[in-house]
């Protein structure tokens, strides 16, 4: 068989670029109409129950989708690099391009975008995914990527997570990886649990459910962190090497988990310092009002009430009227 353009007779064609992720729109979606049903309702809301329904809707829908969202996006961790490099196997062309490493909680996305895009008589754009979730094998991934001739550079990377490679991080990214998402979902059961709490009474609980899911968050983090205690494998391109760091969806998840503290521990001090601003906040205060005002609004029959409680007049005999 005879090379054209570089590329295998037999190979596909290289794969569109990656645009966008189905599951996180989907999610967005999602709450985006309940954020519309929600704020239908605030026009038939009087006074400033009005701001304090706006404020407890946006925020309790902002950490739900938040929770959610992170645990599709694949920017936990990520890194770029420029360099001069090998385009594709038993082919002489070099190119330059931008390389980019994207890890996630359920696999890790390399990016292959040229500089410019259109060299060696092709669009170089590339955003392949390899995932290492329990129903899928990363290594027969990394298989099929072989077969289909992708370019080095996005080989090259993705080799260095195969369980067979010399750095051995798959299992410390996968185990990492599971345990964060694990306690993201716990974070989600906590935070409705947390929403069915405040529309009772006893605020305070709801409060502590709150805290609860600030710490799963924080956990989640800790969970993915512990990754950083292995070796750090090289990834380099000639004398340049790809370096990574936190994405912004670590940084995005502690800022929520920071954010469900500060509410929690709000909604907790407010109950043993100030109920009746609490009360009022959650529009329970005015509800005892109303009811108040309609139990002393009673009509009394007062001629009936004065002969019911006055006593009987008792008659005293006069001896001359015997």
């Amino acid at each position: 068989m005879t090379l054209f353009d570089g590329i295998y007779p037999f190979y596909p064609q290289q794969r569109k670029s990656f645009v966008f992720d189905v599951s996180t729109i989907i999610v967005v979606i999602v709450f985006l109409m309940l954020a519309s049903t929600f704020l239908l309702i605030i026009p038939g809301i009087r006074g400033r129950a009005r701001l304090y329904w706006m404020i407890r809707v946006l925020f309790s829908l902002m950490v739900g989708v938040m929770i959610v969202v992170v645990q599709f996006t694949g920017d936990w961790e990520s890194g770029w690099v420029t360099a001069n490099t090998s385009y594709k196997s038993f082919s002489l062309a070099v190119v330059n391009v931008d390389i980019g490493l994207h890890i996630g909680l359920a696999g890790v996305n390399v990016t292959l975008v040229g500089n410019p895009v259109h060299q060696v008589n092709e669009t170089i754009n590339y955003n392949e995914h390899f995932a290492w979730s329990f129903d899928a094998d990363y290594d027969h991934s990394y298989s099929k990527s072989l077969e289909k001739g992708l370019p080095s550079p996005i080989l090259y990377v993705a080799e260095k997570f195969t369980t067979q490679s010399p750095c051995n991080v798959h299992r410390q990214y996968r185990i990492s990886s599971h345990y964060a998402s694990a306690s993201l979902w716990v974070a989600f059961c906590t935070w409705f649990i947390s929403n069915m709490l405040f529309s009772t009474p006893v605020l305070v609980y709801g409060g502590y459910m709150i805290l609860i899911t600030g710490a799963f968050m924080i956990f989640s983090l800790l969970s993915f962190s512990t990754v950083r205690n292995s070796l750090v494998c090289p990834i380099q391109f000639g004398t340049t090497s790809l370096q990574i760091g936190y994405g912004g969806s670590f940084w995005l998840t502690l800022a929520v988990g920071l954010l469900c503290f500060v509410a929690g521990i709000t909604v907790v001090a407010l109950h043993y310092f100030n109920s009746d601003l609490l009360k009022t906040f959650f529009d329970l205060h005015e509800d005892k009002a109303e009811d108040y005002r309609e139990t002393t609004e009673v009509y009394v029959n007062l001629q009936f009430l004065n002969s019911v409680l006055s006593p009987p007049q008792t008659s005293k005999l006069i001896p001359n009227d015997i």
